[in-house]
């Protein structure tokens, strides 16, 4: 017969007693018992926890570990306290004012502990303390300490808890999960029932209030979104403690200890309760293996965790989409299932409530009248009946319509409503042209859309209504440049577009600001941008796929052919005027001409920039600056006004001829020989790429340096119009200048994001930077801006070495090491008249400019003008080059070696970086400006 082997158990207390007793018969000194004492529940606290550890691999199932972790720390605790009390400080017969109880609140409270929780605890007293008690209460927590847990604790009555609970609604909050652990139980009874008479009858409308509005400004503090892409697992919208705050209302109100309770008191459907224990389960699964692996307390789901534990949980690669972004879905998905939740316990509550108290969300009033067939209550659009939407599924469209037009919020129980109804939103609904032009009304609103479409989206209309737009909820966008999931990103720039409309944004986005009153498409303009990433996460690329979608849901949505044709291109060629802003030389003229053939017309220029300006916006508060404004606004002007012949309408020679009548005008206190000494040094190219304050900026500083002989200057100029430094270096050129400048710049903390490169007719260079710090601000610190000019001098003259330097390790190992991203090299010789255009598209760390510019030195290539963008982990490095003899680079053999030497620098950095560098010029000095 065979034997079944007995369960491994987490703890035995029972034994553990036995071996305290043992030790206590040995009557050893107290210190010697104390230690003794340690070492065995330290073992079985060891013991516990592997076990524990060991049943969460087997099942993956975190809510089922963290009470695990919770009943081990409830035996710990009682074993310390029989010890003590039997062994240390000993009373044979306690008076009635020696009685202790050892309560849990908090999150040890409801039986739940991570991996690194605190022990949250109350000793609790019948009244003031006693010298016995006290003891007893020190000697425990000294033991617990001593054990290196980390114990949150408080010793009162049952008359102070109630006092302070009645003042602050944190303790009565910690006292409504209080658990009896161990001790006089009859205390914490008279503790149960004094707080449900005193405290928990009274104003729940009150304390649920408060647990709401504690709700929204932890979501404000931490992003307002529960589609941020890094989320806090804990305190992030949609995360364990939203959980938390539905189970404190239920608790508070309904007087249920679970929450499947809340079935038997039709406040959640048997589906709607099994919703909160998998998204319980889940949230609590990722918790562990956060703790886990990060082995402390980290809520945070960075990108390098999300992969690990994707991995973990089983989460593979298939059908074009990542393991590590199924994941992040599900999650996502979960956070969502967490609002839809507490909107329909709001909803409850309050039809509760609503007799004897004002409505938990606004205090507007309780009058009812009609607007457009719905019934306001409480200063809220409600359903006159619950078949509204059974009755006329359009309704589902009409409420937020009205919402919309009226200005008010919706009730908790329209929403809940439409929760349970959305199985009535078919092709038929979506076929429906009165349900589309409601729809489309909603969208291009003058009013703001974001609040209406993003309530849609949330009790899972919107995504329905529009199935391409369901499949990018919670669709993530694996990279650090992005903040948001594609759906939350697309909501944010609908809001974006709206508030420039209105004129909401004129300081930020003058240029938009003027652009969008005078546009004819303002229907197209919306649906592209509802629609311009819409196709993410199927593989292949998404511009041309979303365009596919757009002529598809175009017609649906009652759009004209024309519109739906400007939609098609909009959504086609989003990308575009960042790409040629952020990657191009605007200051080439076919880089003008190119970007016309595309655009072809003035109104099409005007969408794209608003189009542009609101998706970058978007992207997350920390991507959009001066620098991208600047650039977005030059390519504007300039294509408005190539395109009303403006530019080009003067041969080369004559607008040549111009600006140097312009230098002359503003360099009026020169004589001419010294102008003439300075414009006979300038090749044709510089006098049409800058303007005319630069220019002058830089005769300056040229006329000064040869009149005292320096062999460096570095001239640094804070630009906060354009949120950028301009840094100016003239020095002898030579091979490899560009590269040594680069890695200066770098070591001082610099980030290039535009580069140009003048040789002169004497030898001389003049190069160039605009440089941000590496937050994106304006490099502008006095201390920095000297270290960055010794920083140079000492490169240029052999006392630095910026590879060196870049080289030293880092303290920690940054998140985007988790983030796949191949490298890729561009040579295009047909976006320039007269250069070869190369971009370099590949991880970014410190120093990689400098790297890349040393490999195409080289390889025998002249640096003309580079243009550096920056997307989170990922760099956009674009050369303007010649080869040695100033011509193009078009000989394939030629592009292919510089292609693989490129590639090496991401392949092998440090190789690539130790090799030999061009033998440095040796400036007597440098002159800092």
């Amino acid at each position: 017969m065979t034997s079944i082997a007995r369960p491994r158990a987490i703890v035995d207390r029972s034994e553990l007693l036995r071996q305290v007793d043992a030790v206590a018969a040995r009557r050893l000194g107290p210190d010697a018992f104390r230690a003794e004492l340690l070492k065995i529940v330290r073992a079985a606290l060891d013991h516990g926890r592997a076990e524990v550890m060991r049943r969460f691999y087997a099942n993956q199932r975190g809510a089922e570990a963290a009470r695990g972790l919770a009943h081990l720390m409830d035996q710990v605790i009682r074993v310390l306290h029989d010890a003590t009390v039997s062994h240390v400080h000993v009373v044979s017969n306690p008076t009635t004012s020696e009685r202790i109880g050892i309560i849990a609140v908090g999150g040890y409270g409801r039986a739940e502990l991570a991996p690194f929780s605190d022990v949250d605890l109350l000793f609790l007293l019948p009244w003031k303390s006693t010298p016995h008690t006290e003891q007893v209460v020190e000697y425990l927590l000294y033991l617990l300490w001593d054990l290196g847990l980390k114990v949150g604790h408080s010793t009162r009555s049952v008359a102070e808890c109630l006092r302070q609970a009645k003042a602050d609604h944190t303790v009565r909050t910690a006292l409504l999960e209080a658990r009896w652990i161990w001790g006089d139980q009859a205390l914490y009874g008279d503790l149960r029932r004094s707080y449900e008479q005193e405290i928990q009858s009274r104003d729940a409308i009150g304390f649920i209030e408060a647990k709401l509005a504690e709700r929204d400004e932890r979501h404000r503090r931490l992003g307002d979104s529960r589609y941020l892409l890094e989320p806090n697992l804990k305190e992030g919208k949609g995360g364990l403690r939203d959980l938390h705050t539905l189970f404190w209302i239920a608790k508070y109100a309904y007087r249920v200890d679970e929450v499947a309770a809340l079935v038997d008191r039709s406040v959640l459907s048997p589906e709607e309760a099994q919703g909160f224990a998998r998204a319980h389960d889940l949230l609590w699964t990722v918790r562990f293996y956060l703790h886990d692996i990060a082995g402390r307390p980290d809520e945070r789901l960075t990108f390098d965790m999300q992969s690990e534990i994707g991995r973990r949980l089983g989460y593979t690669d298939h059908a074009g989409t990542r393991g590590v972004e199924r994941f992040m879905k599900h999650y996502f998905l979960v956070a969502k299932d967490v609002g839809d939740l507490t909107r329909i316990l709001c909803a409850a509550l309050e039809a509760e409530h609503k007799k004897s108290a004002p409505p938990l969300l606004s205090r507007l009033g309780l009058r009812r009248r009609k607007v457009e067939g719905f019934t306001v209550e409480g200063g809220r659009l409600a359903l006159t009946q619950p078949t509204m939407f059974q009755d006329d599924p359009v309704n589902l469209l009409r409420l937020f319509h009205a919402a919309q037009d009226t200005g008010l919020d919706i009730h908790p129980a329209a929403l809940k409503q439409i929760t349970r109804d959305l199985r009535l939103v078919d092709n038929r609904l979506r076929r429906d042209p009165e349900a589309n032009r409601l729809f489309l009304e909603i969208l291009a609103s003058r009013k703001d859309p974001e609040h209406v479409l993003r309530r849609m989206s949330e009790v899972g209309l919107f995504g329905k209504f529009v199935p391409d737009f369901g499949r990018v909820v919670a669709q993530m966008q694996y990279d650090m440049y992005h903040v948001y999931t594609v759906d939350e990103h697309t909501i944010f720039a609908l809001g974006i577009l709206s508030r420039i409309e209105r004129g909401q944004l004129k300081d930020d986005h003058p240029v938009a600001s003027e652009v969008m009153p005078t546009v004819a498409s303002r229907r197209s303009l919306y649906v592209a941008l509802l629609l311009h990433d819409i196709a993410k996460g199927r593989g292949g690329d998404h511009s041309i796929l979303g365009a596919e979608i757009a002529l598809k849901l175009g017609p649906r949505f009652g759009l004209a052919p024309e519109e739906t044709e400007t939609v098609a291109w909009l959504v086609r060629f989003h990308l575009l005027m960042s790409n040629t802003a952020f990657k191009r030389d605007i200051d080439d003229p076919k880089t003008i001409q190119d970007f016309i053939a595309e655009v072809q017309s003035p109104e099409r220029l005007k969408l794209l920039l608003a189009l542009t300006v609101a998706d970058i916006r978007a992207v997350g508060p920390k991507v959009w600056n001066s620098w991208k404004a600047t650039l977005l606004r030059e390519l504007y002007h300039r294509t408005a006004e190539a395109m009303s012949g403006g530019i080009g309408a003067q041969p080369k020679a004559a607008r040549i001829a111009a600006a140097r009548d312009r230098l002359r005008q503003a360099l009026k206190d020169w004589d001419d020989d010294s102008f003439a000494l300075f414009s006979d040094v300038i090749y044709p190219a510089y006098w049409l790429g800058l303007d005319v304050d630069t220019q002058a900026r830089h005769a300056r500083i040229i006329r000064s340096a040869e009149r005292e002989g320096r062999a460096l200057t570095v001239d640094t100029r804070v630009d906060p119009a354009r949120g950028v430094t301009d840094v100016t270096i003239y020095t002898a050129d030579h091979p490899g200048l560009f590269s040594r400048i680069a890695g200066a710049l770098a070591v001082a903390g610099a980030n290039i994001v535009d580069a140009r490169i003048h040789t002169l007719a004497n030898g001389m260079a003049l190069d160039s930077f605009a440089v941000q710090d590496a937050t994106g601000g304006t490099f502008d610190r006095p201390d920095r801006l000297a270290r960055l000019a010794v920083m140079v001098e000492q490169s240029l003259d052999g006392r630095l070495s910026p590879t060196a330097e870049l080289r030293r390790p880092v303290p920690f190992a940054p998140a985007t090491r988790s983030l796949a991203l191949a490298p890729r090299v561009l040579v295009d010789n047909s976006a320039s008249t007269n250069h070869t255009v190369i971009e370099v598209n590949g991880r970014d760390r410190p120093g990689l400019l400098a790297d890349l510019t040393r490999a195409l030195t080289r390889q025998g290539v002249q640096i003309a003008t580079a243009r550096i963008s920056t997307y989170g982990e990922k760099v956009v490095d674009v050369f303007y080059v010649k080869d040695v003899f100033g011509l193009k680079v078009e000989k394939e053999a030629k592009i292919k070696a510089i292609r693989t030497a490129l590639l090496a620098v991401f392949g092998n950095a440090e190789a690539e970086g130790a090799a030999a560098a061009p033998r440095p010029v040796r400036p007597r000095r440098a002159a800092v400006g």
